[in-house]
């Protein structure tokens, strides 16, 4: 399983609007070997399970699949979409036994692919490693039980927890390691965020610009309410060649959205709008609604207050300098509401990697 969970992540940001599975078929009997490997492809088929059992009958033919063994790091689908379901190949393959990381909320399989291997006689073991099985697909399963993307929020900051000088130079609090880190972050989300003002300070590309990695830049994404982003912006201007989505009042102007859908830039209307912005949490479930799972939203502090706020942080990816600027320097958030330390969000610690001569610490949010 550890195997499987560990093709599982090659998937990630390069699946959607599937989950990233992996998968690893043995041999039945004492030799126990390796006959077939997979993982979700791009775009998100075919799956796993599929591409583990091509391999087998390629590599092995297929009588070496009777009676081999699954491991599988979420519940085989039993739904007929655009590829026939996996758990009824794994029927047709003949494996004897199916472990399982953990199970799939869509109410299209919810159980249904487990009780299907037992109905045919395979040996189901379910919950194994479910942990990390869950973890790998948090995105995917919260887009499944609350319509919304798992949103992961980006910082990079001094010891002192401070993103900018008093005059606004930031480059570069972190070093070179850390920034190339941080795209290798962008290449294992479906999509990255920032707000208006971002864009309007920076003129960000918010792509992966990693060697081999090119083709792996999610789709970015604009919090502008009145589609204020400038036609001559790098986003508005690579849109044809990057996905690109700005989310907007639904009363924005017409001819605005007009332009900005000839450059191929996707304008998505937000019926809820809270002091002229999306309300947070319509413009996720938006997003969920267009299939995105895992959101990295890395700027600007404006963006990220509000999202802090309404509680729908659920990742940290902090990278902390070894350096300090101060109390005058500015902090990576905004007033977040808080005067008692009970009302504090609160998140615990996932991870601490050294980064170069950096670190990236990643924190949970505590429901």
């Amino acid at each position: 399983m550890a195997t499987a969970l560990r093709l599982a992540r090659r998937g990630l940001g390069n699946v959607w609007p599937n989950p990233a599975v992996g998968c690893v078929i043995v041999a039945a009997g004492e030799g126990r070997r390796t006959l077939g490997r997979g993982w979700t492809q791009p775009g998100g088929r075919p799956h796993a399970e599929t591409v583990a059992l091509d391999q087998a009958r390629t590599r092995f033919g297929a009588d070496a699949l009777a009676g081999a063994e699954v491991f599988v790091t979420l519940e085989p689908c039993s739904h007929l979409g655009r590829t026939p379901p996996c758990a009824e190949a794994l029927i047709a393959a003949g494996v004897g036994r199916v472990v399982i990381g953990c199970g799939d909320p869509d109410p299209r399989v919810a159980g249904d692919g487990i009780a299907k291997l037992r109905q045919a006689g395979i040996d189901v073991e379910t919950d194994v490693c479910r942990s990390e099985a869950e973890e790998i697909n948090a995105g995917f399963l919260m887009r499944v039980r609350e319509g919304r993307p798992m949103v992961s929020l980006k910082t990079a900051t001094t010891s002192d927890g401070r993103i900018a000088t008093r005059t606004g130079d930031s480059q570069w609090i972190t070093g070179a390691a850390a920034r190339q880190h941080a795209h290798l972050l962008r290449a294992r989300h479906d999509a990255i965020a920032v707000g208006i003002g971002t864009v309007d300070a920076d003129n960000p590309s918010l792509t992966c610009r990693l060697p081999g990695l090119a083709g792996r830049s999610p789709v970015r994404v604009v919090f502008d309410s009145q589609l204020r982003t400038a036609m001559d912006s790098t986003l508005v201007q690579t849109a044809a060649e990057v996905p690109t989505w700005i989310l907007s009042a639904a009363k924005a102007d017409r001819d605005l959205r007009m332009a900005l859908e000839d450059k191929c830039v996707m304008v998505v209307p937000v019926e809820d709008v809270v002091d002229g912005q999306p309300e947070p949490g319509a413009a996720l479930r938006a997003l969920g609604a267009m299939g995105i799972s895992r959101l990295m939203v890395e700027g600007g502090a404006r963006l990220s207050t509000r999202l802090l706020r309404a509680g729908l942080v659920d990742r940290l990816l902090w990278f902390r300098a070894p350096s300090l600027i101060g109390g005058d320097g500015l902090p990576p958030f905004g007033d977040l509401g808080v005067a008692d330390v009970a009302e504090m969000p609160v998140f615990k610690p996932l991870s601490r990697t050294p980064v170069g001569d950096d670190t990236l610490e990643i924190f949970g949010r505590v429901p």
